[in-house]
């Protein structure tokens, strides 16, 4: 419950709360909240990679593609938006994968092996597809993660951007200062 000066106690939603370090599973995520998880694939589709995800991905050529966006969902309200390119050079798997069982996000992490991850975490405005998709209004705030997988090898296994409505998600990171244990 919050309680607002003059307006009154409303039952807020619950937050999702994710660390820095790790690499989400949206639906343990939701899964935390006590809600029911479910997800819907928006777009998939097979191709070459544009000049901006050859930069995103680390390649100096055109390499197949598979591009795949989908809303994750605890109930009616959407929760997260994720719009991935996949390597197929690295995951040459997950051309022929329906991800209908398992949303992309939970699919390569339980089936493909990564060794470093980078997270690049910012506020930014809902343009009008994404807001459409999150159900909020165009230029409302959203917490963007965008995250690029490599490999052992360091070829780039997948690049995503999740965006959260601002009001259903909060960082969290726990740590102490170099040198000294918790």
């Amino acid at each position: 419950i919050e309680r607002r000066r003059k307006s009154g106690s409303i039952v807020s939603r619950p937050h999702a709360q994710s660390a820095v370090l790790t690499i989400p599973d949206i639906k343990s995520e939701v899964s935390a909240l006590g809600l029911e998880y479910s997800f819907e694939i928006l777009r998939k589709q097979r191709r070459r990679s544009s000049t901006e995800e050859r930069t995103v991905l680390g390649v100096e050529r055109s390499i197949p593609v598979l591009e795949i966006a989908c809303c994750h969902l605890p109930g009616a309200r959407p929760f997260c938006l994720e719009q991935r390119i996949i390597n197929l050079e690295s995951v040459p798997e997950a051309a022929d994968e329906s991800f209908e069982q398992m949303a992309p996000g939970a699919w390569l992490l339980h089936r493909v092996p990564w060794s470093l991850a980078e997270h690049r975490i910012r506020a930014a405005e809902a343009d009008p597809e994404m807001a459409k998709t999150l159900k909020i209004r165009a230029k409302s705030a959203v917490l963007i993660i965008d995250q690029t997988t490599r490999s052992a090898e360091a070829a780039t296994i997948t690049f995503v951007k999740l965006a959260y409505p601002a009001d259903l998600h909060e960082l969290v990171a726990t740590f102490s200062p170099p040198g000294e244990l918790p």
